[in-house]
């Protein structure tokens, strides 16, 4: 796994200080994309929490699943939180350790009393002095919030008094990247008031493997099942949603959110609704399964034409809380399609999310360069290979393509619809479940090249 060394600097730790007003949440920020550039410490917000209680319990649910490995765990290796500020609302995000479920919490302006709020991604300092005081938060006192130092603060300090070095492994960013393409498909399958929410959520394994299974609508609750029916969705890895027990008493509703269901396993969403608050937990198919390797950004990272693309519409985002596919493609003179295509690319360098609860695509800036994610990929790299080497020949026709590795060849075939399948073991096991195969990727690479 490649890894490369991530720096955080703070000015000080995040801490819930005491004040005249009543306690202050302090985060600490370090490193954030703004839309005057770049800045070392950058502020976002400064008012009151309206609901301290439960922001306190969900800001713990998102740090419990950056500090977490649910698959083969080991010793805690925490990655700060990443909060993005869209004018409207705050966003906490955070991926566990083993790239397979992937939390945010929405802290929306029903949630917030105070200044306006900012725009600009950075990450937040969590630190154990701060869970600690967090889980001591109740609702009876006012709870003021600050996301970033005072500017008075910023001017007494020399340098950070807080740095932390961490291993970032490249699947973390790719992880980011393809959960935005994995959540576009979801539709909500479930609605759950706060009581029924409580108890199937109780009812669920808190600890080891629960493995894989579904869960279907009945009545005003769900129903666990080992099949796919019609209607359930796939609750894969059910001990994954332990992060959300800490919200359960203040819970108004939970919200699930999947595509349809076939016999394969598939990820979904689980959204715990909160006052003025969303809390989502994203679970990959399988708690051995981590996101990075879904390779559903595969195919717009492929094309040149999504390059260019891109590059037109990331100019067009400007921190909108809500990125809609038809404004952008009437401001970009773009089809949807493309629009898509380029939004799937923009993800792979940490600028594009996806909100189930709006159905919309979000805004922020994640400190990585565009091309990372790309050259980071085994099975794209293999296939800008076998184009460089001449692997594939087109036959006549288009629809088939043959592509020589070694001694043997794999055939390429696209039907009607436009959709790929190939003849390797890759495509035999997945079935396109898992994104192209190299080959397919070759072959797209060369019939555009054609084009």
């Amino acid at each position: 796994m490649t890894q490369s060394a991530h720096a955080y600097a703070y000015l000080r730790p995040s801490a819930v200080l005491d004040g005249a007003a009543g306690p202050t949440l302090a985060l600490a920020t370090s490193g954030g994309a703004t839309p005057l550039g770049a800045q070392a410490h950058p502020r976002f917000f400064t008012g009151f929490l309206a609901d301290p209680a439960p922001a306190a319990a969900a800001l713990l649910a998102v740090a419990d699943v950056a500090a977490a490995r649910y698959h083969q765990p080991r010793l805690r290796a925490s990655l700060d939180p990443v909060v993005t500020a869209n004018g409207d609302r705050l966003r906490f995000e955070s991926f566990s350790g083993c790239c397979g479920v992937y939390a945010r919490l929405d802290v929306l302006r029903a949630g917030l009393d105070g200044d306006d709020i900012g725009h600009g991604t950075t990450n937040v300092d969590v630190n154990d002095p701060l869970r600690e005081a967090l889980s001591r938060i109740g609702p009876a006192d006012p709870l003021h919030l600050a996301v970033g130092p005072d500017a008075l603060e910023v001017t007494s300090f020399d340098g950070p008094l807080v740095e932390k070095k961490v291993p970032l492994p490249e699947r973390w960013l790719r992880g980011f990247a393809e959960t935005q393409v994995v959540a576009a498909g979801f539709d909500l399958r479930a609605e759950l008031t706060a009581a029924e929410a409580v108890r199937f959520l109780r009812s669920l394994p808190r600890g080891g493997r629960g493995g894989v299974g579904w869960a279907v609508p009945a009545g005003r609750t769900l129903r666990p099942t080992l099949r796919p029916v019609p209607g359930a969705v796939c609750l894969p890895g059910p001990e994954r949603l332990v992060a959300l027990h800490r919200v359960l008493r203040h819970a108004l509703a939970l919200r699930v959110y999947g595509p349809v269901a076939g016999p394969a396993p598939t990820a979904s969403a689980w959204e715990v609704v909160l006052p003025g608050m969303r809390l989502t937990l994203t679970l990959s198919p399988d708690a051995s399964r981590g996101f990075s390797g879904e390779g559903g950004v595969l195919g717009a990272l492929a094309t040149e034409a999504a390059q260019r693309d891109a590059e037109l519409v990331a100019v067009l985002l400007a921190w909108e809380p809500r990125v809609e596919v038809a404004e952008l493609a009437e401001q970009s003179g773009l089809s949807a399609e493309r629009v898509r295509a380029a939004l799937t690319r923009l993800g792979t360098a940490g600028q594009i999310g996806y909100d189930t609860a709006e159905a919309a695509y979000f805004h922020r800036q994640l400190p990585y360069d565009a091309g990372r994610a790309e050259t980071a990929n085994p099975r794209l790299r293999a296939a800008r290979e076998l184009v460089a080497a001449g692997a594939v020949r087109l036959e006549e026709g288009g629809a088939t393509a043959l592509v020589t590795v070694d001694d043997h060849v794999q055939r390429v075939r696209t039907d009607p619809a436009g959709r790929l399948g190939c003849t390797c073991l890759w495509w035999a096991k997945y079935r396109g479940g898992r994104g192209p195969c190299k080959h397919a990727l070759a072959v797209a690479m060369v019939r555009e090249a054609g084009a």
